[in-house]
């Protein structure tokens, strides 16, 4: 039980912690999951439809797009889900992760509805820069109150297998582009549009699931809204059946003001100095491979391959698949064998079979079906890798800064690995020279193999273990 002292400055002792990793897995997790966990598959109709679209975009009568245009509005995007997950991290700390990840999703249905009515490159660049600022903003509240709800022995592989719904989206994305770019069905200026307006409307039913999702019972205990916190747990737990075999256990929790930024920097660059640096690294290694790659897909098809704009989705679907399945088939895992040899095998795997692909499309050995077969098998254990680095940085840091520090990593590792990146290779397509894409496939490589030693000499074993424990509350006072 949970002691009803909620003063500032209150001693707190409560098991909410231990009762929510106790429970076995049910019906409310479930729902949790698919309310929660379909926002990936809405970040990933919006990265597909940048990318599928890329080519509808230059041909638009409207628009007419160069490569460097749609790399800068990709960048847009990219630098929006930066600025956006810091902003939205901060409020989803002190006001609470249920009232925002009501709010980011609202930014992110208008935004890209707006993005369908835009008239030049800069007033697309501004809804793309909105768009990702609602997305950046559903990273934060949506991981930090998954993992908060989920119990702690299915905490990985529920959380990758959440993360690879974002190729669930992108296989919607690309299917859809088959119909809507064809350009003799809607014509060059509309199919593009109808694209982003099905991610606006997708949005509304969703706003709607999210109703019933309880505020995390561990955030609400460490401001003191110890009652409410108690009834959203008894909810649970009469839902669910609890583990009779995990130790109870309790923990004391002294009530205080919002962190502020001194304890925030103290934290990350201090008290778990170690913990940052693997973070960082492995999220700028994945923002630049995946953001690199993925953003100038379509490009690397119709300027090399010469793939017709409009069938490019026909190459997305395998890689969509070979996304889904990464995480489905590696998850658990990262949960039985553990966290640091499967999150370094996979950055390592990842790397390596770049580098190789990329020698390949260098020589000319590649044909547009193999390209996309190789770009498959690699992101199989890609999107391992990308959905692992989320839950690192997810669960290795206190409860009190959990969603700042999603958005800190998050910003700084797409901002150093990710916004620059789709730009960056733009560049490179748009030179047509193969050694050159080669060169920036080399790099985006080597960025993974690091990451990989890097996690392989200091990443946590968080597997199976209380997010209490991983990282002990900033708030804890006691035994």
């Amino acid at each position: 039980m949970t002691s009803q002292a909620a003063g500032l400055g209150a001693e707190i002792r409560t098991d909410i912690p231990c009762r929510l990793d106790r429970q076995r897995w049910s019906r409310f997790h479930s729902l949790v999951v698919v309310a929660l966990g379909i926002t990936w598959i809405l970040d990933g109709l919006e990265v597909t439809l940048a990318g599928a679209v890329a080519g509808a975009l230059k041909e638009s009568p409207s628009l007419q797009f160069s490569n460097l245009e749609i790399g800068l509005a990709s960048s847009a995007y990219l630098a929006g889900a930066v600025l956006g997950a810091l902003l939205f991290g901060w409020l989803t700390d002190r006001l609470g992760r249920r009232l925002l990840f009501f709010v980011t999703l609202a930014v992110y249905a208008l935004a890209t509805a707006g993005t369908a009515l835009s008239w030049d490159i800069w007033s697309f660049a501004l809804f793309r820069f909105l768009t990702g600022a609602g997305i950046g903003g559903e990273y934060t509240a949506i991981n930090s109150t998954i993992q908060e709800l989920i119990p702690a022995r299915y905490r990985g592989w529920s959380d990758l297998a959440i993360n690879g719904t974002f190729w669930v989206g992108a296989a919607m994305g690309a299917a859809g582009s088959l119909v809507l770019l064809d350009a003799a069905t809607f014509g060059a200026d509309w199919g593009w549009r109808i694209c982003f307006l099905i991610g606006a409307v997708l949005a509304l039913p969703i706003l709607a699931m999210r109703i019933w999702i309880p505020e995390s019972p561990r955030w609400l205990i460490t401001h003191g809204r110890v009652a409410e916190a108690e009834a959203v747990v008894q909810d649970i737990e009469r839902r669910g059946r609890i583990d009779p075999d995990m130790p109870s256990t309790s923990l004391c929790i002294r009530r205080r003001a919002h962190v502020n930024l001194r304890d925030v920097t103290h934290t990350l660059f201090h008290l778990h100095r170690r913990r940052s640096l693997v973070g960082l690294t492995l999220m700028a290694a994945q923002a630049f491979f995946y953001n690199a790659i993925f953003f100038t897909y379509a490009l690397v098809l119709t300027d090399f391959y010469a793939v017709p704009a409009a069938s490019v989705g026909w190459y997305i679907l395998p890689f969509a698949l070979g996304n889904v399945l990464g995480p489905l088939l590696l998850g658990r895992l990262f949960d039985t064998v553990g966290r640091r040899p499967m999150i370094a095998g996979t950055f390592i795997i990842s790397g390596l079979l770049l580098a190789i692909s990329g020698w390949l499309f260098r020589e000319g050995l590649l044909t547009s079906r193999t390209q996309t077969m190789a770009w498959t098998v690699i992101f199989f254990f890609a999107s391992a890798a990308a959905s692992s680095a989320y839950l690192t940085v997810s669960e290795t840091f206190p409860l009190e800064i959990r969603a700042l520090a999603i958005a800190a990593f998050y910003a700084i590792g797409t901002g150093i690995g990710g916004v620059a990146a789709p730009f960056f290779f733009g560049a490179l397509i748009e030179t047509g020279s193969r050694s050159s894409v080669f060169a920036g496939y080399l790099f985006g490589a080597a960025l993974m193999v690091f990451a990989g030693l890097v996690q392989a000499r200091w990443g946590v074993a968080a597997e199976r273990r209380s997010l209490e424990d991983v990282a002990r509350p900033l708030s804890a006072s006691g035994d």
